[in-house]
């Protein structure tokens, strides 16, 4: 799978460019913008997010659009470069780690390349990007653990299930967890990264169910890590959601997540919005000014003892 992946990206900006046959210099008239994201396979909040960004920045709107997808940072990296390689107007970045960008983002700006962050900050200089259009995704995990105190659990046993670790919404969803374990306030049954993944998620559960070691939270920084969570549960036998014995919470609020959390199955979901490609086209396009170098879009957590209809009508990703 792992080849796969690479192969796929080299076979993405082979075509992008086969298609595009040019550069900085091309008649096409068009802005040309480079996209590196991760693959709309990652999870339902990355397949809205791609779509998003593949209509915005498309012909009809005036756009020359190459795509690159990797869950790898040093692929990631290899297609950032290859975008400045080709002659691309703009870089958009949402990055698998958020390390290791400084020497591909000043060689973008000597080549003139602006550079726009989005989904994910990463840590370089300011001055090397034009803004970022990101969630605040320490805000996301202080809100649902927040949202956890105040259930007032006699005792708070959790199963953390990590996303990619390194990534901006891994390290912030993380932090404010964290910070209960430090304080005593939790207990850490145990924390190990699914990379995003139901499967990897559902054997985490598993094997904490076999051990023997009790448990009642499931923190999933992810909906598709929380439905894998909840396969094990079922298996098993144990009762989940409100009135269940063990509390579920995933991020991203996908429809078929929320409709898990109105069924009352599940108990919370944190709100991550994937639509920064509008915002980012009207900077491109000077139709608006970014009044600082973040732009945060503004997110919500949801409880399933009040959440409505309309709210995934509102909220929900997807179908």
């Amino acid at each position: 799978m792992k080849k796969f992946g690479a192969l796929l990206l080299v076979g993405v900006l082979a075509l992008s460019f086969a298609l595009t046959g040019c550069g900085a210099g091309g008649k096409s008239g068009k802005i040309k913008v480079g996209v590196v994201n991760n693959p709309p396979s990652e999870s339902g909040y990355r397949e809205a997010n791609v779509k998003d960004m593949e209509a915005v920045f498309s012909a009809e709107n005036g756009y020359e659009l190459k795509t690159a997808y990797s869950l790898k940072n040093d692929e990631q990296l290899q297609a950032a470069q290859g975008f400045i390689t080709e002659g691309v107007d703009y870089l958009l970045i949402s990055a698998a780690e958020t390390t290791g960008w400084d020497e591909v983002l000043k060689k973008a700006k000597e080549a003139g390349i602006k550079v726009y962050l989005f989904d994910r900050m990463i840590d370089v200089d300011e001055s090397l990007y034009e803004a970022a259009v990101v969630s605040d995704m320490a805000k996301e995990g202080d809100t649902a653990v927040n949202w956890l105190l105040d259930q007032k659990l006699d005792e708070y046993n959790v199963i953390h299930i990590q996303g990619a670790m390194g990534s901006d919404a891994q390290i912030g969803r993380t932090g404010a967890l964290d910070a209960q374990f430090a304080a005593g306030t939790m207990n850490k049954v145990v924390q190990q990264t699914a990379t995003w993944d139901e499967a990897e998620a559902k054997k985490i559960v598993e094997s904490v169910i076999n051990s023997g070691e009790d448990f009642n939270v499931i923190y999933a920084e992810n909906d598709g890590m929380a439905k894998g969570a909840v396969a094990a549960l079922d298996e098993a036998g144990i009762t989940h959601g409100v009135g269940g014995k063990v509390i579920v919470m995933g991020f991203d609020c996908n429809k078929w997540a929320l409709r898990e959390l109105l069924a009352q199955k599940w108990n919370y979901d944190g709100q991550c919005s994937p639509f920064q490609a509008q915002i980012i086209s009207d900077l491109i396009q000077g139709k608006t000014t970014a009044s600082s170098k973040k732009i945060i879009n503004e997110e919500k957590g949801f409880d399933a003892t009040t959440l409505t209809q309309a709210d995934i009508d509102t909220y929900g990703l997807g179908e």
